[in-house]
């Protein structure tokens, strides 16, 4: 789906319109190779320059083909189980600025019902923006999944199963932010270096902060999979040191029940046994039973085996 909006720096907010005008910014949503064969049509591109933009596994890079430069860009979204970032394309030419999403943006949509002096004509600008807002999500996202694993530090001693899977959940979106942020770093550095378009001097310093923004958020993600790995060690010596403690409970409760099991099954035996003629021999086996067992919990006790 293809919609066109045009805002100039004196409006408040972006106007949706339904022609094709020089210095709009064109937003295709949920896209198709239909949606993208007019995009194609409209700025002269080649098909196979953009189709790149459907892939949902597509790594953060910059192309450049005569006049247009083409972003592609990925940003925090959980779309489907297993995959936590999304990709976005965004393609500057001489007349328009135009993003491509196999999907919903949110990152577009809210940018696009912000109010903001923001102009359509501001290529270099709302360029930066967006990155501007992808970066702020990044950096949202992963201050959550940091008070997570903060949460998960302070109740140690409360593991189970379902804790060992957020923090695997966790780890992997962290991953993927990272393995989204530092070709995305390269990207700005490369915008930044060979300055294939013009940005004002104000301009400029915001692509510095952006690049600083995410070196941050990449160190962030490192530090945080590296406390999430360690949480892990620690929790499967708690796990290990607990199984070890039920083995040698169950393994001191049967020795303890196997001495009178080994003694009545002696006087089980039908051959001659001492003190099988006493009136007391019942109670002298239950006396016996009984001392060889409090000797077994007494040495189990003094391991700490009890």
């Amino acid at each position: 789906m293809i919609e066109i909006y045009f805002k100039t720096i004196r409006d408040t907010s972006f106007n949706q319109i339904e022609e094709f005008r020089i210095g709009s910014w064109i937003y295709v949503k949920e896209a198709t190779l239909e949606d993208l064969n007019k995009i194609s049509e409209l700025t002269g591109l080649e098909l196979a320059h953009i189709r790149d933009s459907l892939d949902k596994y597509e790594l953060p890079r910059t192309e450049r083909v005569n006049e247009d430069i083409l972003f592609f860009i990925r940003h925090p979204s959980e779309l489907e189980f297993g995959l936590y970032t999304a990709t976005l394309t965004i393609i500057l030419t001489n007349s328009y600025v135009i993003t491509i999403s196999p999907h919903r943006s949110e990152i577009v949509e809210q940018l696009l019902l912000a109010t903001t002096q923001l102009g359509t004509t501001q290529k270099g600008k709302l360029l930066l923006h967006i990155l501007l807002k992808i970066t702020q999500d990044y950096n949202n996202n992963i201050k959550r999944v940091r008070h997570a694993i903060l949460d998960h530090e302070q109740v140690m001693k409360a593991v189970d199963s379902n804790v060992i899977i957020l923090l695997t959940k966790n780890e992997e979106i962290l991953n993927q932010y990272l393995t989204a942020l530092v070709p995305m770093r390269n990207v700005l550095e490369t915008l930044f270096s060979e300055r294939r378009i013009h940005f004002y001097e104000k301009d400029l310093d915001l692509l510095q902060d952006l690049m600083i923004a995410i070196r941050q958020s990449e160190d962030v993600c490192r530090v945080n999979i590296k406390s999430i790995r360690s949480l892990r060690d620690s929790y499967q010596i708690i796990f290990t040191n607990d199984v070890n403690r039920t083995i040698k409970l169950l393994t001191a409760l049967t020795v303890i029940f196997t001495i009178p099991a080994i003694i009545s099954s002696f006087y089980g035996m039908n051959v001659i046994l001492p003190l099988q003629t006493s009136t007391h021999s019942f109670w002298f086996v239950i006396a016996i039973t009984a001392i060889f067992s409090a000797i077994a919990v007494s040495l189990f006790r003094r391991k700490r085996w009890l």
